[in-house]
């Protein structure tokens, strides 16, 4: 009989992902959220004093912001698109930086009204919110749906995409040559992006027919990733919804291949989570969107933090159904079926077209 082969202790790994993992075990959160204790004073007490720190940490990891520069918005072009205007834009957010935008206008818009900023995800950009691409996910054209419900939006293309996607060779993926360069410059995209996004509000306060006291964020993915990070630190957002992106970084950085140099901070493991976010858009009205059949963003993971959330809302006294969570059968796709009248009731509903 042949003897038994002899154990070895399993301790070399050469997988650097695996290396991560093992790692991402080890770092617990610096400034967990304080727990369930919402309903007294001292709870209240400890819940804001949380949400201060949560601030100071996220602009730590921002860093520093570009100079301002004049937007000198050009319209390049328009068409009528039946009962709105689709206007083709420009404007400068660095002085060696400018964005191109759509911008809908609805013809029965006839004074300052509510206005919705709509982020794209990963994908062909702007065109495909506006309704000008095709996509295999539902609902997609999320931008033309806001504009068919009386609201102007202002639609962008966030840098690497759209028009403002440099060639690359087909196997290759924008983002990361940008994120090669923006980390020898000691900078970050998301931060980069996150500018540009609060220099798209400046736009918007300047036309004519939107209100300023009536701003609105929302977009899927990465357009989710940014209506969260705006609303977070630009308190012009009135209300925001969030889409296929709030769960849990920790819980994200598990799935392999699921990580884009575009949506992360330098050091964010460990001192920034999505309830951190959270907390600094509340008491503000915040829709989060969840598929259940969405791995990316686990729905397990955004219901335990939609569920910490909801005691911050309360700890700062929200409005009821100021916090939404919209969990929907299907997958990484925008959904809207809440999220349309939760805008109508906080911004005050817009005029129906047709």
């Amino acid at each position: 009989m042949a003897e038994p082969a002899p154990a070895f202790e399993v301790r070399r790994n050469f997988s650097p992902w695996y290396s991560w993992m093992v790692r991402l075990g080890e770092t617990g959160h610096c400034d967990p959220f304080p727990g369930a204790a919402a309903a007294t004073d001292a709870g209240t007490d400890a819940i804001v004093a949380w949400r201060d720190r949560c601030r100071e940490r996220l602009k730590e990891l921002l860093g520093r912001s570009p100079e301002r520069v004049p937007p000198e918005l050009e319209r390049r072009g328009s068409e009528d698109c039946g009962t709105y205007r689709r206007d083709s834009v420009v404007f400068d957010t660095e002085s060696h930086m400018s964005v191109p935008a759509y911008l809908l206008i609805p013809h029965d818009r006839k004074e300052p009204g509510p206005a919705v900023l709509a982020v794209h995800g990963h994908g062909p950009g702007k065109d495909l919110i506006c309704g000008l691409s095709v996509t295999e996910a539902p609902n997609g054209d999320y931008a033309h749906q806001l504009a068919l419900r009386g609201y102007v939006v202002l639609a962008p293309d966030l840098r690497c995409f759209g028009e403002r996607a440099d060639w690359n060779p087909p196997d290759h993926y924008g983002c990361d040559t940008n994120i090669v360069h923006a980390v020898m410059a000691g900078e970050s995209p998301l931060a980069q992006n996150l500018w540009d996004m609060a220099r798209c509000l400046d736009v918007l306060e300047d036309q004519p027919l939107v209100d300023p006291g009536r701003l609105a964020v929302g977009g899927l993915s990465y357009g989710g990733t940014l209506a969260l990070f705006l609303a977070a630190t630009d308190d012009r957002i009135s209300a925001a919804i969030v889409s296929g992106y709030m769960s849990s970084w920790s819980e994200a950085h598990k799935m392999p291949w699921n990580m884009c140099g575009s949506q992360v901070l330098p050091g964010m493991i460990g001192r920034l989570e999505h309830v951190d976010l959270g907390a600094l858009v509340a008491p503000r009205p915040l829709l989060v969107e969840s598929g259940r059949e969405d791995d990316i963003f686990p729905l397990p993971a955004a219901e335990a933090t939609v569920a910490e959330l909801r005691q911050v809302y309360q700890a700062l006294g929200a409005e009821p159904g100021a916090l939404v969570h919209d969990v929907f059968d299907g997958g990484h796709q925008w959904h809207g079926e809440l999220g349309y009248p939760f805008l109508d009731r906080w911004l005050g509903e817009a005029p129906r077209n047709g």
